[in-house]
């Protein structure tokens, strides 16, 4: 069980999820971060010119959603049916680019979970038996006694979420049969839980012995049936998991997605890391289909160093934030601030710091100066290249290293990394038009000072270029200002030059300062 995930069947192809999220309550900032790191990794790869599938979606069944329902005094149907659209209405809020948006409640979905079912029991894998343990509600999860901290009476999962005695009938996956294949599977492929500190986490736990994993349910009603028996539901992991292939059409591998798996990566929080990395690739490898290629879980968010909670009310908005801000400034706040996989705090300080002084002052006065020149020195028409000067040179260097040099660190989903390298770039061009100044050579040196804005236009377009994943409106704006056309927006594109003579139009402003409140 070493092997290497296999490769897609399509050449440059590339899958990337979200985890599907639960439906018992409305989408807040920690569901707009998962999608929108996924969402930049989808571009990106477009960018390169991949064939490329990118998938979110809700998670709808089990004992949680159920209570939710009747909480709500609600057909579990209903309930979901109205939740779900609250997160189909967050990828468009967000400009999410996703390709699918899938629901578990779906006719396919049920059919693709009995099927991998019915292939788990064909291979031995399944047994019927009994349960008795710790189970959290919220969690959907069971826990060792071990795993348990107790406090006024009350005994409590490691995520906080309080736990029951549950006993009834299950079946259950011989999990605790995997561990070593786990582990020599990990070995194999260093990369395939990510960041590294997770890795760890997940090896050691595996390490410490698996059980047999319960999954079915019989005390609860709300979830897929499993084939044969009735009287069980699927215990919600392995109905949610699955959705993954669903999307592909699996249990038919001959329908037209199923070439794309195994999936590039799949983006989870850490709070759901040991379903992904442990349970997921189990149930795969047992049903023999291929692994996906990465788990990457990342940290949560705090509120102004306080833990996000309901009962505090400090739950963060992302729609609220998008109107007081700006879409393409939040989304680039939320993955410039924080390295992507630790835990971060939401500051409004941070995020007004961010965009007033690396989009407002670095890239948007540099592209507002350079534009604004090049109307004014030379006629609106896009200079002439020229032989490059050493600080051109140095310049243009940079600038032609930065496709290289954001795509590997966005292959290891260091968004914070690729981020602060494009801003490196911008610095330095911001350097170069202090130091040049193109606006005293139009009497001074009137060709050297269009060469600079030529130079200053080029930097421009790959800066553009670069961080359309990250901000795909005001990127397409800026590259509209530059003159480029839509068929040229792409990373191959930046290696042929555009046209001297080009006809720019009139700058305008591509961000607006914010004022710091107390």
């Amino acid at each position: 069980m070493g092997e290497k995930p296999e490769a897609n069947a399509v050449t440059q192809s590339s899958y990337i999820t979200t985890p599907i999220y639960y439906v018992n309550d409305k989408p807040h900032v920690g569901h707009a971060y998962s999608t929108l790191a996924a969402d930049v990794m989808a571009r990106w790869r477009r960018l390169q010119g991949r064939e490329v599938f990118f998938l979110t979606g809700t998670d709808e069944h089990g004992q949680k959603v159920e209570k939710a329902a009747q909480d709500a005094g609600m057909d579990p149907q209903a309930f979901t049916d109205k939740v779900s659209q609250s997160f189909r209405d967050l990828t468009a809020t967000m400009g999410f680019s996703n390709d699918a948006f899938i629901r578990t409640t779906e006719e396919r979905h049920k059919r693709a979970c009995q099927a991998l079912w019915e292939k788990l029991v064909e291979r031995g894998e399944i047994y019927l038996g009994a349960y008795e343990g710790w189970y959290a509600v919220r969690d959907e999860a069971f826990y060792g006694p071990d795993e348990l901290v107790e406090r006024d009476g009350q005994k409590y999962a490691p995520s906080g979420a309080p736990v029951e005695w549950v006993k009834e009938p299950s079946y259950f996956f011989r999990l605790s049969a995997w561990a070593e294949k786990l582990l020599a599977y990990y070995e194999a492929n260093p990369d395939f839980i990510l960041p590294a500190s997770r890795r760890n986490e997940v090896v050691a736990f595996v390490k410490s012995g698996l059980s047999d994993l319960s999954i079915s349910r019989t005390s609860f009603t709300w979830g897929v049936k499993v084939p044969g028996d009735d009287s069980h539901v699927m215990y919600v992991w392995i109905d949610a998991l699955t959705n993954y292939i669903t999307a592909l059409g699996y249990p038919d591998e001959d329908a037209p997605l199923w070439k794309l798996w195994p999936a590039e990566v799949h983006v989870v929080g850490k709070d759901i890391l040991r379903f992904h990395a442990i349970y997921w690739p189990a149930f795969l490898l047992a049903a023999g289909l291929p692994a996906p290629q990465r788990v990457f879980a990342h940290g949560w968010w705090t509120n102004e160093g306080q833990k996000i909670s309901k009962s505090l009310g400090n739950v963060i908005d992302p729609v609220a934030l998008v109107e007081e801000f700006g879409l393409d400034p939040l989304r680039y706040f939320l993955l410039r601030e924080v390295p992507f996989g630790q835990d971060g705090d939401f500051s409004r300080t941070a995020l007004v710091n961010r965009l007033n002084g690396e989009l407002a002052n670095a890239l948007g006065n540099l592209a507002n100066r350079t534009l604004s020149l090049i109307q004014r020195n030379a006629e609106a028409q896009l200079p002439e290249a020229t032989a490059p000067t050493e600080a051109d040179a140095a310049l243009a260097a940079q600038v032609a290293a930065l496709p290289g040099v954001v795509g590997a660190h966005l292959d290891r989903q260091e968004f914070h990394l690729a981020l602060e390298a494009i801003m490196a770039a911008v610095r330095d061009a911001n350097g170069y038009i202090t130091v040049a100044a193109p606006w005293a050579l139009k009497k001074t040196d009137p060709a050297r000072g269009l060469a600079v804005l030529r130079h200053l236009h080029d930097a421009l377009r790959a800066f553009a270029t670069v961080l359309q994943p990250f901000m795909p409106t005001t990127m397409a704006k800026l590259l509209d200002q530059l003159g480029v056309p839509e068929a040229a927006r792409g990373l191959d594109a930046l290696a042929t030059p555009l046209p001297a003579g080009l006809t720019l139009p009139p700058p305008e402003p591509l961000f607006r300062k914010i004022e710091a409140t107390a």
